[in-house]
C-alpha cells in the first residue's frame, strides 16, 4: 500500500534542513503524492523560523502548481499540561498542527508526567497530529494516550525519520501500532522529511505496519480522500 498524503515535511526554514518548499512540492509530485503539509518547528526549539513565518502561512496558497500543500506546524509540548510553545491564536489559522515532544525544550519527568502531557497535548482544539512519539528515553502510558486520541478523533504518528536518528525507536513504534490496531485508533504514517528527496519516504515504518498486518482503513493519509474523511468530524481541509 502506498501512503499518497505526507503530513510532516520540514523546509529550509527550520535551519537543519534543506530543501525550498517548491523543491518539496516538486518531488512529491515526481513520487505520485496527491498532498503534503509544510510543518516546521516552532519556537521555542532552537532551529525554529521567527513566528511570523507561521503567521505569514496564511499567503501560502492551498493549490501550487495544480498540487494541495497544507499549512501546518510542528509544535513543541513544554510542559505536563500539554501546553504548547505556539499561542493558539495562530495555531487556529492551520491546516494541520502537530505536537510534538523535544528534549531540548522538554523536561522529561517520568511516564505519568509525560502521559499526562500527550493527553492535555490532545486536548488542545487545534492539534491533529502527536508527533514520533516512539522515543523510549520519554515513555508514556500508550494505551491511554492513543485511547484518548481516539476519542478525540485525533491521530497518532508513525515516523519514517525517527529510525534514522534513533534506531532504538523500533520496538516503541511497534508497540504503539500494535495497540493502534487494537483499539482501532487512526495513525498518520509521515516522512518527517528534512530534505525533498525524502518527502514521501515512509518504507521503514510500512515495513513495521506490514509485519503486523496493520489494517489499511486505520491509516488516515493513505490518500487524500481518506485524510479528508479522517479529519472531517473535525475540520474542513
Amino acid at each position: 500500500m502506498e501512503i499518497l498524503v505526507d503530513l510532516h515535511c520540514h523546509t529550509v526554514a527550520s535551519t537543519h534542513a534543506h530543501s525550498t518548499i517548491l523543491e518539496n512540492i516538486a518531488a512529491a509530485k515526481k513520487k505520485g503524492l496527491e498532498a503534503i503539509a509544510i510543518t516546521n518547528h516552532c519556537p521555542p526549539l532552537e532551529d525554529a523560523p521567527h513566528i511570523y513565518h507561521f503567521v505569514n502561512l496564511s499567503t501560502l496558497p492551498g493549490m501550487i502548481d495544480g498540487f494541495r500543500v497544507f499549512r501546518g506546524c510542528e509544535a513543541n509540548i513544554i510542559n505536563l499540561n500539554g501546553d504548547l510553545g505556539v499561542d493558539n491564536s495562530i495555531l487556529k489559522a492551520l491546516d494541520i498542527v502537530i505536537a510534538s515532544i523535544h528534549n531540548p525544550v522538554y523536561r522529561d519527568i517520568g511516564a505519568e508526567d509525560n502521559t499526562s502531557a500527550y493527553i492535555n497535548a490532545l486536548e488542545n482544539p487545534y492539534v491533529d497530529i502527536i508527533g514520533h512519539s516512539g522515543n523510549p528515553r520519554c515513555p508514556f502510558d500508550v494505551e491511554r494516550v492513543l485511547t484518548r486520541a481516539k476519542e478525540l478523533n485525533k491521530f497518532i504518528e508513525i515516523n519514517e525519520n525517527t529510525f534514522c536518528i534513533r534506531p532504538d525507536n523500533v520496538s516503541v513504534c511497534k508497540e504503539i501500532a500494535l495497540c493502534a490496531k487494537y483499539l482501532k485508533t487512526n495513525v498518520v504514517v509521515n516522512s518527517d522529511a528534512h530534505i525533498a528527496t525524502n518527502v514521501g519516504n515512509v518504507e521503514r515504518a510500512m515495513k513495521i505496519l506490514n509485519e503486523i498486518d496493520f489494517p489499511e482503513e486505520l491509516i488516515a493519509n493513505r490518500s487524500f480522500e481518506a485524510f479528508k474523511k479522517a479529519i472531517s468530524p473535525r475540520k474542513n481541509i
